[in-house]
């Protein structure tokens, strides 16, 4: 029994207890991710699916930003990516599509300084 005034010296330690939102990123830090995790694309990349026609739903938007987060579980740099009738080359580490081609463009081109490919 603890008296008023009195000292009070607990059997065990206190012991902090951290809640569960503590432990996990803020609100801020994952939205912030999530932006940052976007795939976005180069001044080239742009003029190139303005040039052939290309315009993107947003469900080869996904399919890109998911074969992005596979090549940079892999540790890829630098990918082809291969989505039906059409090719990305992608900077994995900095989420950015450099260039984009029609498969019919494609024929006799070599596609250089790139360590995977994905199908998507």
């Amino acid at each position: 029994m603890v008296q008023i005034n009195q000292v009070y010296y607990p059997k065990q330690p206190i012991q902090l207890t951290t809640k569960q939102e503590n432990s996990k990123k803020s609100f801020a830090d994952q939205l912030k991710h999530s932006i940052d995790s976007q795939i976005s694309f180069s001044h080239h990349a742009q003029v190139r699916l303005k040039q052939n026609g290309i315009s993107l739903s947003d469900n080869q938007l996904q399919k890109l930003n998911d074969g992005v987060e596979k090549a940079r579980e892999k540790g890829s740099n630098e990918s082809l990516m291969l989505m039906k009738d059409l090719a990305f080359v992608v900077s994995v580490k900095n989420n950015k599509v450099i260039t984009a081609m029609k498969q019919d463009s494609m024929e006799n081109q070599i596609v250089t300084n790139i360590d995977s490919a994905l199908i998507l």
